[in-house]
């Protein structure tokens, strides 16, 4: 299937659970997160902020715990530019730092810019995912950009609520492989690079 028709149908997926059946997997994702990454040796992840009307994974459980539980990482949150259609990534101080945008989307209103070249893990939003790693986000190409300037070594950790499609049909050669993919029961590490 095409980006167009996954995003569609697990847009759809997403919308139908239920208040509390998101919340369990939300919850077991999150544990799952702490199984399968180690954050011994991180220094600066990045951190998508939940679009809760869409359902997407609740990362503010893990935000929480990695403030709580590893304080020697520092944490960083996007902001979209409107000007150059990127993400720009602040350092994450609290609530207080977050407004919405023009989408709704909680981001940033200030802080201090998060060099690209620091961020050694990014924790990225998808619809669904397939078996090579390629994965059906809201179609912009945020994350996309994102990746080409972090580091090479930087881990791509995406999140999904469910398990991974055979393949997209139409993924094209500006589209970034992820690392691995962790979803409420299991976890996928992919070859990239």
């Amino acid at each position: 299937m095409t980006k167009a028709e996954l995003r569609k149908i697990y847009l759809q997926k997403r919308l139908e659970l239920s208040e509390a059946e998101y919340l369990q997997l939300s919850r077991q994702l999150c544990d799952n997160f702490f199984v399968q990454v180690d954050l011994s040796f991180v220094k600066v992840v990045h951190v998508f902020i939940p679009i809760e009307k869409n359902r997407e994974p609740d990362t503010w459980m893990i935000i929480d715990r990695i403030r709580r539980e590893f304080p020697h990482i520092r944490l960083s949150v996007p902001r979209v530019n409107p000007e150059t259609k990127e993400l720009d990534s602040f350092f994450f101080e609290g609530l207080h730092q977050l407004t919405p945008n023009s989408w709704g989307i909680l981001e940033p209103k200030q802080g201090v810019p998060t060099p690209y070249e620091k961020i050694e893990m990014v924790i990225t939003p998808m619809l669904v995912f397939d078996k090579d790693g390629q994965r059906v986000g809201y179609g912009k190409g945020f994350y996309d950009r994102l990746f080409a300037k972090c580091s090479p070594s930087c881990k791509r950790i995406g999140l999904s609520l469910f398990p991974p499609v055979e393949k997209i049909d139409d993924i094209r050669e500006f589209d970034e492989p992820l690392s691995m993919v962790l979803t409420p029961l299991s976890s996928f590490a992919f070859n990239v690079r």
